[in-house]
């Protein structure tokens, strides 16, 4: 049988093969220490848990629910956007659905139509392109100058056409660990709603910002901004709850109900006792949240200069938010005699057992991405053995 052409378009998530091929090693026995996938290594916080198996044990999780979500729960979020970004959203502004890449699937299917153009700045998260692709729209990748890992109205304004209908922004972005300040991202703004473009704002990691960085949100900025924006966000980073499955949108009420009409369609509703869940995790004591956060900023303070003594790696700047490093090692490629990075990366799997992702899977292939939500001994350790692989293919 013969898939469609329109799946056979599309690439496989170059992150999720990495760090299968890890686990699979792994599962042979042999010691990987893998940098490649974003997911939080703590465990989700015990009163959120607590909370699902409440729900459980008093029945309230074994029928269908809505399929724009619980009322509680958009309720819940829609307080909790408002307090951190002074808006007025209701209930009816929120759509919960299963993660956040999920949500963003779900938005392509509601907005775009075949022929559309869709501005994806770099770099960028392996998934977007390949969601648009799937809504029947065309991705178009919008490259920053050099020295640059964010881009400006300038760039966004070559790239744009009569067809552009959207842009996707990440801030803080997967994979670079950049973050828009204030200024830039008024700019885009003001950018976005002179020529009627939709802003998809991903603020998956927006509570995951360090050293005195502030996260600003589109949602921050002008009434004019606002509306022009469609927020997507969710529990898997701030909560560490990448396997309940809990993301969501929030948009004016006519894209709501497109999504609405979609969901009904294409998934019914969200496992409910993963709402619960979420519900917990957005009312409850956000202790956690800081504990996790902190415990990033120390990882990427020490990260951060080892990473730069590896020879050939450079990064100079600091990442400031997510849990991800984007070096550019393309003079290490050359120094460890390598023609690419696909190659360099592969063989530091193979050989040192550290697996990492190739920068072509985010656009810019002189770089590769680290993830660094696991331990600070695995972060060294790993350093040890690049630092190792690379001595032994400079002689």
């Amino acid at each position: 049988m013969e898939i469609s052409e329109r799946v056979s378009n599309i690439q496989p998530s170059a992150t999720l093969a990495l760090s299968g091929k890890a686990k699979a090693m792994k599962a042979q026995g042999i010691d990987v220490l893998n940098l490649s996938i974003g997911q939080p290594d703590f465990n989700t916080p015990k009163h959120i848990g607590q909370a699902a198996i409440k729900a459980i044990e008093s029945g309230k999780v074994d029928f269908y629910t809505a399929a724009v979500g619980i009322e509680p729960l958009r309720k819940a979020i829609a307080d909790k956007e408002n307090a951190d970004h002074g808006t007025d959203f209701t209930a009816d502004n929120v759509v919960v659905m299963n993660g956040a890449k999920m949500t963003l699937y779900a938005l392509g299917q509601a907005l775009f139509d075949e022929g559309d153009e869709v501005l994806i700045p770099l770099p960028y998260w392996v998934t977007y392109g390949e969601q648009v692709k799937l809504a029947g729209a065309k991705p178009v990748f919008v490259k920053p100058a050099a020295g640059r890992l964010t881009v400006v109205p300038e760039e966004l304004e070559a790239a744009r056409t009569p067809k552009t209908k959207a842009m996707i922004l990440n801030t803080p972005n997967n994979p670079s660990g950049a973050v828009y300040t204030r200024e830039q991202l008024q700019a885009i703004g003001d950018w976005a709603v002179e020529h009627d473009v939709i802003v998809i704002a991903d603020d998956i990691y927006g509570k995951l910002v360090y050293n005195g960085t502030k996260f600003v949100s589109l949602l921050d900025l002008s009434p004019a901004i606002r509306k022009q924006t469609i927020l997507v966000n969710g529990m898997s980073k701030t909560y560490s709850m990448t396997g309940w499955r809990v993301g969501y949108a929030i948009a004016d009420e006519q894209v709501v109900k497109g999504l609405k009409t979609f969901l009904s369609h294409a998934a019914g509703n969200m496992a409910a006792v993963s709402q619960y869940a979420a519900l917990a995790a957005v009312t409850g004591d956000q202790t956690c949240v800081e504990e996790m956060r902190a415990t990033y900023e120390e990882r990427i303070n020490t990260l951060y200069p080892l990473l730069n003594e590896i020879p050939g790696f450079k990064l100079d700047v600091k990442p400031a938010g997510a849990f991800y490093a984007f070096p550019d090692v393309s003079e290490a490629v050359k120094l460890a005699g390598f023609a690419s990075t696909d190659e360099f990366v592969s063989a530091l799997l193979d050989e040192a057992h550290v697996a990492v992702v190739p920068g072509a899977a985010f656009g810019m292939d002189d770089h590769v991405r680290i993830s660094y939500a696991t331990s600070m001994d695995v972060l060294k350790e790993a350093v040890q053995r690049i630092q190792a692989f690379m001595a032994d293919h400079q002689k």
